[in-house]
């Protein structure tokens, strides 16, 4: 198990209500949520660090890139899965 450290956290207390009622864990929920928020920051840094060294993606790649991520998802996969 990961190593954890407990913080406090404030949100709106709608925002609150609504997650109780998807999780009875709301510690990993959080969790999941802020991983996943890091990720995407890290590989949109990675992006830019990329077009910055050679240059903007070109609609090949960019189709290239889709397709790959689309057979990995597999045929259930929908674009709100890949983002």
């Amino acid at each position: 198990m990961a190593e954890t450290t407990r913080i406090t956290v404030t949100l709106p207390t709608a925002d609150v209500e609504e997650l109780k009622k998807l999780t009875d864990n709301v510690s990993a929920y959080v969790a999941e949520a802020v991983a996943r928020r890091i990720r995407h920051q890290l590989r949109d840094a990675e992006f830019r660090r990329y077009e910055e060294e050679r240059g903007a993606f070109t609609e090949e790649e960019l189709a290239e890139a889709r397709a790959r991520i689309a057979e990995a998802l597999g045929p259930d996969s929908t674009a709100e899965r890949a983002a």
